[in-house]
């Protein structure tokens, strides 16, 4: 075989659609599997709402089916800024924002805008493929492993000492793969000193530049908050992308709009390059984006029962998580804040079952498959250190009824381990 280009021989594919793939193809097969891989939704559990359907439908019937404008249709640009202006209480025009085909092509524009190959790219793991993102640009990968203790979010003092000469800073808050969010302490004092970084640099220095991924911004629980760096710092705003869509909100992960807004100068050139790629949303998504997340009514009607299904969910998992290990058993989990996600740990390194010794966190979960039916991410999938024992689990295909016969087959599967 000839030899392809660099990119192409070193791309890893992505270890979750594996993962998922893998589980999914033992389902078709008869396995009986309580599959919690993949950050998507079951459309007959979770579906879009009846809102934006009927406006999709109406959409294509009104031959809404050509190529959109480059940066989005004017519509959606206009109700966006608005939204986001009643909502977080951030001003940016319609032409600071750009649709795109969901949130990835975004994600990928602002790296290849933002970043020369050999640049210093920050993000925190675990973290949602900013390890591809940073191998598709040929920067520096500047890993921060995170902890328990913080959330799973990072904290400024192990940032800063990475911040000289580096150019882009990757955040996520709801955090892909936790759930978990920053609090206004810990983003405060990130951005405290990305502030005091820049304003250290020369006009002939590239500015330290902020992606900021919020696309579960709006499913938060409770009493937790959500915060960006604009809001909080408004002398950021030159220097953040933000990363936006229906995909989470709406349950709309197929629906594909998605949206990033920012300085303009970069935001243009953003488009430009999904220009070239052609990742477009598609015109009747768009304008259906725009007729129904004008009805803030009905928006917020259906972000309140999605998010109450989804936390009565992780919720009770977590609670069946924490009586476990109040009867003795070596897992535990974070009480979950925002998005789909619920953090666990399984800390049975050591222990045996059948003759078979666990001594890696493959063994982990090959253990949970096997034994428990449980098919769950591990950290490592998302570049958090290989051996990490922490896991993901997502609840978008969760049927309530079957979360009981699940924590209790993982009991039977804990009760086999010795050691």
């Amino acid at each position: 075989m000839s030899k392809l280009s660099h990119l192409a021989e070193t791309l890893i594919p992505s270890e979750i659609i594996k993962l998922g793939n893998e589980i999914s193809e033992r389902i078709k097969q008869g396995q009986t599997i309580y599959n919690f891989t993949i950050g998507d939704f079951d459309p007959s559990v979770f579906p879009i709402p009846q809102g934006l359907e009927d406006e999709i439908v109406n959409a294509y019937r009104a031959k809404k089916t050509n190529y959109p404008p480059a940066n989005g249709i004017a519509e959606l640009r206009n109700v966006l800024s608005s939204f986001i202006e009643k909502r977080q209480g951030l001003h940016y025009t319609p032409n600071e924002f750009l649709i795109s085909g969901g949130g990835r092509p975004l994600i990928y524009a602002a790296y290849r805008v933002l970043c020369d190959r050999d640049d210093k790219l920050i993000y925190p793991v675990p973290s949602w493929n900013n390890n591809h993102y940073t191998h598709f640009v040929e920067g520096q990968h500047i890993c921060i492993e995170t902890t328990p203790e913080s959330n799973f979010l990072p904290k400024a003092e192990d940032l800063i000492p990475h911040f000289k000469g580096a150019t882009l800073l990757a955040l996520c808050s709801p955090l892909n793969p936790t759930g978990t969010v920053f609090t206004k302490e810990q983003l405060s004092a990130i951005c405290e000193a990305v502030i005091s970084e820049n304003a250290s640099r020369t006009e002939d220095e590239k500015p330290l530049y902020i992606i900021y991924d919020q696309i579960y911004w709006t499913l938060t629980f409770g009493e937790t908050a959500h915060y960006d760096p604009v809001s909080l710092y408004p002398a950021l705003r030159n220097y953040t992308v933000f990363i936006d869509g229906v995909s989470k909100s709406f349950c709309a992960t197929g629906v594909r709009v998605g949206w990033a807004f920012g300085p303009e100068r970069i935001i243009d050139k953003m488009k430009g390059v999904l220009s070239h790629v052609g990742a477009w949303s598609p015109m009747a998504e768009q304008v259906a984006s725009a007729k129904f997340i004008a009805k803030y009514e009905e928006v917020d009607q259906f972000l309140l029962q999605t998010k109450n299904a989804i936390h009565q969910r992780l919720q009770s998992i977590y609670d069946g998580i924490c009586e476990l290990k109040s009867l003795g058993y070596a897992v535990e989990a974070i009480s979950p804040m925002a998005a789909m996600y619920l953090t666990i740990r399984f800390a049975i390194k050591g222990k045996s079952y059948d003759g078979k010794k666990i001594e890696c966190t493959q063994d982990i979960s090959n253990f949970l498959l096997e034994e428990a039916s449980l098919a769950i991410v591990p950290f490592s999938a998302f570049g958090a250190d290989r051996e990490s024992d922490w896991y993901r689990l997502s609840v978008g295909t969760c049927k309530l009824e079957c979360i009981p016969e699940m924590l209790a087959k993982l009991k039977l599967a804990l009760d086999k381990l010795d050691g």
